[in-house]
Order: structure tokens, then C-alpha cells, then sequence
């Protein structure tokens, strides 16, 4: 593994590598690193040269605009691609890592081979929106009540507090809750034909008890020009540790599929 931190339009984003071969840019979801991708890590550098940031905001990743968005997060993605180079590679994001996959997708059509949305949404469902502000500890109005964050999942705010203090210290925890609750809680609004601006192959993965991800993955699938679904049977958002053999499996499935692979193409 080699860590290291590149400029991007004025984002220090930090970003490690695996591997050898054509380049798979894994996008990791809210309250995440990079570093949560450690257990796919074999399955996908068997095959791809890996390259795993933090997002904007997370882990060792600055973020000067102190706020979080998805748009602005796709520019960050896009940044990243031409800062290091990388020609079209695919693009594997999970939950927020899928929200930003699919913004860059409809922002930057063609700038990936391919692109895979975990359990990723299109539109923010009641229930969504009710299960965020209940991790965040939110009962009333749209503010995180810190004390009481703290009082109640103690576990999550020390988890908080150890892997995103790197850049800003370790009472960043509560600046990054109270942006992670305004990008979870804010309407996305997209409109069929934002969604029809996404001219990548698309997988979309979601587990069968994912709920809002679930329901729309079917109209997202129909939306999408060139898309395809995988759906885990037995299995919610948290599928893809829960069951990581599988989620690499239905992953790679079609990432190898969609490689540039020269022996393929040529044949």
C-alpha cells in the first residue's frame, strides 16, 4: 500500500493505491475512509490497480469550503481522475460513494469506463430521511444535538472522533456531523432527464431489504440508458460487509466485464 496526498482544484485529497493493471476508483461511503475498503481489497487488486480516496471532508482529506455536497464531491472525484492521470477508469462507489458515482456520472458522461452504484438513491424516501436523523441523534428541527449524540452512541462519536481528526483535530467530529446531516437531509431533486445524462454502463447493487434503495433500484434501472441490476437477496445497507464475498463477486462480475481489455476488444 503506498498513502499519499495530491492537489485537486484546490482540495489536499489523500489517497491510497493497490495493485497493478487498469485503474478501479472505489468511493467509500458517509462517516467512512478509504480505509473501509481493506477487506475487498484482495478480490478487486487480483485484477485492477486500486485507487482509494477520502472523500472530501473524511479521513485525512481537507475540506475548505466546510460544507459537504454531492456535486461539489463529483468535481472532487473528477479533479482527482485528471490530477493522477487516470484514463477512464471504472468507478465503484457505496452509499454516499455511490450518491457522488452517479452525480459524476450525469456531471462528466464518459470521463469513466463504467460505473458501479452501491446502495445508492435518486430521490431522498420518508423513511430515509427518518432512519438519518435517528443515527444522528436529531428528534427535533434539522440540527444535530451534540451533547445528546454524544451521550447516546458513544461508540459512534469515538469512531467519529479517531478516524476524521487527522486534518482538523479531534473535536472535528462535530463540525463533520452537523455537514453530514445537511448532505443526508437535503433533497437531491434529480429529474429523469438529469439521469438520462449518464451514458456509462451502470451496475446498480442493492440488497433486497435495503429499503428506499430497494424500492427505486427498479425505476433507476429503467431511468439509466445503459444500466443493469444486481440485487443480494437477504441483505440491507450493510450488505456489503455483512456478505463482502458477494458484493465483490456481483461487482467484479461486471466490472471485468467492462475492463479495456484489448484481447476482448480485438476478438
Amino acid at each position: 500500500m503506498a498513502g499519499a496526498h495530491i492537489e485537486a482544484d484546490g482540495l489536499r485529497v489523500y489517497y491510497e493505491v493497490y495493485g497493478d493493471g487498469e485503474p478501479l476508483l472505489l468511493l467509500h461511503g458517509g462517516t467512512a475512509t478509504c480505509r473501509s475498503w481493506s477487506s475487498h481489497l484482495p478480490a478487486f487488486i487480483e485484477h485492477f490497480r486500486v485507487f482509494a480516496p477520502d472523500s472530501r471532508g473524511h479521513g485525512r482529506t481537507n475540506n475548505p469550503a466546510s460544507e459537504l455536497d454531492y456535486r461539489v464531491m463529483a468535481d472532487d472525484v473528477a479533479a482527482l481522475i485528471r490530477a493522477l492521470g487516470l484514463q477512464r477508469p471504472l468507478v465503484l462507489g457505496y452509499s454516499d460513494g455511490g450518491q457522488i458515482a452517479l452525480e459524476l456520472g450525469m456531471r462528466y458522461p464518459g470521463l469513466a469506463r463504467a460505473l458501479v452504484l452501491g446502495g445508492t438513491q435518486f430521490r431522498f424516501s420518508a423513511a430515509y430521511l427518518g432512519d438519518a436523523r435517528a443515527l444522528l441523534g436529531i428528534t427535533e428541527g434539522e440540527e444535530v444535538d451534540l451533547e445528546r449524540l454524544e451521550r447516546d452512541q458513544p461508540d459512534f462519536v469515538g469512531y467519529l472522533r479517531q478516524e476524521h481528526a487527522h486534518v482538523y483535530g479531534p473535536e472535528y467530529w462535530k463540525t463533520y456531523v452537523k455537514q453530514i446531516a445537511a448532505l443526508w437531509l437535503t433533497p437531491l431533486r434529480y429529474t429523469p432527464e438529469d439521469l438520462a445524462a449518464v451514458t456509462d454502463p451502470v451496475l446498480i447493487l442493492v440488497g433486497d431489504r435495503d429499503g428506499a434503495c430497494t424500492e427505486e433500484a427498479p425505476e433507476l434501472l429503467r431511468l439509466l440508458r445503459n444500466a443493469e441490476l444486481a440485487v443480494a437477496p437477504g441483505s440491507d445497507h450493510g450488505f456489503i460487509e455483512a456478505k463482502a464475498s458477494l458484493f465483490d463477486a456481483l461487482a467484479l462480475d461486471f466490472l471485468l466485464r467492462h475492463r479495456n481489455d484489448p484481447a476482448r476488444v480485438s476478438g
